[in-house]
């Protein structure tokens, strides 16, 4: 098998980087005004940390909302923690980055979308389309036409 780049996970990674860095300075500094954050995650990821009941509810996704009231934020490598207030009850969250599906600020129209792949069943989907569709003559190589933005610029 040849050796390729995986920009998909680079990706993924930088950009938990990215909401691991943001995390730790408001959990160092405070969130400042008017940034929030709304944080989709998977409650079946199993580094997921919360309250029973809180399972039963989201049995598959939770959004939570970052903002006024919020208490213990702990950021490490692998994830953070947070107490959130649900119906005056504070309840602990450990969220693993993993299990992250969105995070937005819409304070500053910011936001970060997970495409989740089920590496299995694109190969599978591959090996589908493969079978079904006969295999296309190789085309020669031609060099690429160098195209200059300004073509398309409106006047």
């Amino acid at each position: 098998m040849t050796r390729s780049i995986d920009y998909g996970n680079l990706m993924h990674r930088a950009m938990r980087g990215l909401i691991q860095t943001v995390l730790e300075d408001v959990a160092q500094n405070g969130l400042p005004e008017p940034h929030h954050f709304f944080i989709t995650f998977d409650s079946q990821h199993p580094g997921v940390e919360m309250a029973d009941w809180l399972k039963t509810r989201y049995p598959e996704e939770m959004t939570i909302v970052i903002q006024h009231w919020y208490e213990n934020l702990t950021v490490t490598d692998e994830g953070f923690s947070i107490t959130l207030n649900f119906g005056n009850s504070p309840e602990p969250l450990y969220i693993p980055f993993d299990a992250v599906q969105t995070f937005v600020d819409p304070s500053v129209e910011f936001g970060l979308r997970f495409e989740t792949q089920d590496y299995e069943d694109d190969e599978d989907e591959e090996d589908d389309a493969e079978e079904a569709a006969p295999a296309a003559e190789e085309k020669p190589r031609t060099p690429g036409e160098v195209v200059s933005l300004d073509k398309f610029r409106k006047p």
